[in-house]
Formats: structure tokens, sequence, C-alpha cells
């Protein structure tokens, strides 16, 4: 376990280096855009090395106990958030933003026991891998909205204003965001499609309406209702990014809070 530790402290470090040379290139109007991707290219192989090594020992995946939760999906994100920063080059100035969100879970995932968990009957299915997979790649698509929302409202709060200036226009910015947005949609939905074939199978029922499900469905609606306001009544961008911004923390707080706090667990864990 201390291999696996120190590798996976070594990727923060990348992380957090990465993280501060994207702020500090956007309060000193540099464009280190090289070194940031570097960093965060070596911080996701560091981790990924970690994540196997703690997958061999255990034998199954991080799904258990927060800090493998937390572990897996620091990664997850942050690699989406890399794929689009590396093929999007208008959006690359918010690492700025993103990377500070990212930091909290870094710190919670720091704090966090590394001990094992147990790893219940029901976990033993390909739909597991599918079903996770799904919500990572939504959860790392509304992160990266959330990169594009920040810098909007960044600029009406007259924050970093002239600094941020060289980004696209607040129009342009919303209007990519919701893209992402919309991918994100797209594949809550499939989660939750997977999810409920998964507990049919399982369970002999598709849904039960208990804690995390109930959320679940609660933050595709509330996805779902962005989305459609933004495209039916044209709401500002101003407007637009609290949305996505709203999106984001009650989907965070679904996936990383309702599990743990709820005495009625998902059936899923059983």
């Amino acid at each position: 376990m201390e291999l696996e530790l120190s590798i996976l402290w070594a990727a923060i470090v990348a992380y957090v280096v990465s993280g501060t040379t994207a702020i500090f290139g956007v309060v000193l109007r540099r464009r280190p855009e090289r070194a940031v991707l570097g960093l965060l290219a070596a911080g996701l192989l560091l981790h990924a090395v970690s994540i196997g090594l703690r997958w061999v020992r255990l034998d199954h995946g991080p799904f258990l106990t927060m800090f493998e939760i937390l572990s897996s999906n620091v990664w997850s994100l942050l690699l989406v958030f890399t794929l689009a920063y590396w093929r999007i080059r208008a959006i690359r100035p918010t690492a700025a933003v993103v990377m500070p969100v990212m930091f909290v879970m870094m710190g919670w995932l720091m704090v966090s026991n590394p001990g094992e968990g147990h790893f219940p009957p029901t976990y033993h299915t390909p739909l597991l891998y599918i079903h996770v997979g799904l919500g990572k790649v939504f959860m790392g698509a509304v992160l990266v909205a959330v990169g594009m929302a920040g810098v909007i409202v960044l600029r009406a709060a007259g924050i970093w204003r002239e600094r941020l200036a060289h980004l696209p226009a607040d129009e342009r910015l919303d209007d990519l965001a919701y893209r992402f947005m919309a991918l994100g949609l797209i594949f809550e939905t499939l989660m939750l499609v997977v999810g409920a074939i998964w507990a049919q199978d399982a369970w002999g029922r598709y849904w039960a309406w208990d804690p995390l499900e109930t959320w679940s469905f609660i933050t595709w609606l509330t996805l779902a209702f962005a989305i459609h306001l933004r495209f039916t009544l044209k709401t500002r961008p101003r407007t637009g990014a609290v949305m996505i911004l709203a999106v984001f923390v009650l989907a965070f707080l679904t996936f990383f809070g309702v599990p743990f706090i709820t005495t009625s667990p998902h059936k899923g864990a059983v």
C-alpha cells in the first residue's frame, strides 16, 4: 500500500503544480499551456499506476470506499478535462477555474482513509464497469462546462476581466459549454438506463427510489431543465453559467455525498 500511496501523492503534486501554473498563467497574462498539459499528463500517468497497483492487490476496481471513489473520480474527471484541454485550444485558460475545483477533491482524498472495503456479490458484473464509466464521462463533461461557466461568472463579477479578455466571447463560451452539457445529459441518461438493467438483473426490480436513485434522477431532471431553458428561452450567458454551476454542485453532492450520509444504502452496494 505504501508504494501505491507514494505514487498517488506524486500524481497529486503534479496536478497541483499544473493547476498553480495555470492560475499564475492567467494572473501574469502568460500562456504556459504546454507545461500545464505536460504536468496533467504526468499526473494522470502516475495516478493510473497507483490505481492499477491497488486494483491488482485487492482484485477489484476503485468502486467501494470514499478513498477509492474520490481517487478514481479525480483521475477520470481530469482525464476528460485534459482531453478537452488538448483538443480545444480556446478553452485552455479555463484550467485556472477547473483546477481549484479539483483541488477540493484532492484535499478530501488526502484525508480519506485508504483502507479496504467489502466487495458486494452484486458488483461481480460487467454492468458495473459500464455504469460507473458512463457516470464518470457525464461528470467530466459537466466539469469542462464548469470551466467555461466559471470564466463567464468571473467576467460578470469584474474579476480577472482583462486577464480573461483573450478568451472567446461569453456567447461563444456559453454555446460551447452547453454542447458539453448536452454530452453530459446523454451519458447520464445511459448511466441511469444501465443502472436500471443492472438492478433488474441483481434484485428483480428496475427502480426502487432509494436515496441515490432518487437524487440521481433529480440531477438528470435539473440538467435536462437547464438545457431546455437555455435553448427555448435563449438565456443570457450569465444565467446559463449559473445553471451549469448549479447542476455541477447538485451532481457533486449526489455522487459524493448521498451514498455516504443516508441510513438507507443504495441497493447496488448490498
